[in-house]
């Protein structure tokens, strides 16, 4: 399962689409649909002090596991050695602000903003605000005070499905079903637009399609964001 939440979403855009939609099932153009990408999140972008984390036998930084821009959120990552790993269960933390809030992904973004680290193994400064503890010596924003535990986060080796760059992509599976072939015509110069609906996430919500593709050269790099995409959705074995 891929936990992913596109960048343009953790800055607060809503999607133009619904939860409500009833699942395709015949071959057919949808209009409106936003187009987003996702990768394999790279360790070396990040900062924080490496910490050994359930399921995995090498420490990894910290902010690179469990904030909203790394594993915990993208789903799968690429350690400091090039070795793929993904997060592999959830616990019962939800996300927090960078105010330390509770936020919750919806149809319309973030119930209370865009999220900064899963609510687990995460320190609080004297404001109440997240902090974490970074590879050089102090913190982030300010030295830790209290602190939240794990709550039953764990990583695992490996990717956490057989995906292909610029073939698969995830969707919303109440409404795309899994295994469908989706056109998209931005991309038709990059890999003639044929994709395979063959992963999901908990914020791509309805008319909001996800590709999987390599990092980016550039750290912490958005890859494309496009919006009033017409895509045609071939459902498995209807025609």
């Amino acid at each position: 399962m891929r936990v992913a939440v596109v960048m343009l979403i953790l800055a607060g855009f809503a999607l133009s689409s619904t939860a409500a939609e009833a699942k395709l099932r015949k071959r057919r153009w949808i209009s409106n649909f936003v187009v987003t990408e996702y990768w394999p999140v790279p360790e070396n972008w990040f900062s924080g002090r490496r910490v050994s984390a359930p399921g995995l036998e090498r420490p990894g930084r910290i902010d690179w596991l469990y904030s909203a821009r790394g594993v915990a959120m993208e789903g799968d990552g690429i350690d400091a050695e090039g070795r793929r790993v993904h997060i592999d269960c959830l616990g019962s933390a939800g996300w927090i602000n960078a105010k330390g809030r509770r936020t919750l992904p919806g149809s319309d973004g973030w119930s209370g903003g865009a999220p900064f680290w899963r609510n687990a193994r995460i320190w609080f400064n004297k404001r109440g605000k997240p902090t974490f503890p970074l590879s050089g010596g102090g913190w982030s924003d300010g030295k830790g005070r209290g602190y939240r535990g794990n709550s039953g986060i764990c990583f695992d080796e490996g990717p956490s499905r057989d995906l292909d760059y610029y073939d698969s992509i995830a969707v919303d599976p109440s409404y795309i079903p899994l295994g469908s072939r989706v056109y998209i015509p931005a991309y038709k110069s990059v890999n003639g637009g044929w994709f395979r609906a063959e992963d999901n996430g908990g914020a791509i919500i309805g008319r909001h399609v996800d590709v999987f593709r390599p990092p980016p050269v550039e750290r912490f790099g958005n890859g494309r964001y496009l919006t009033k995409q017409r895509v045609l959705v071939d459902p498995p074995g209807k025609g």
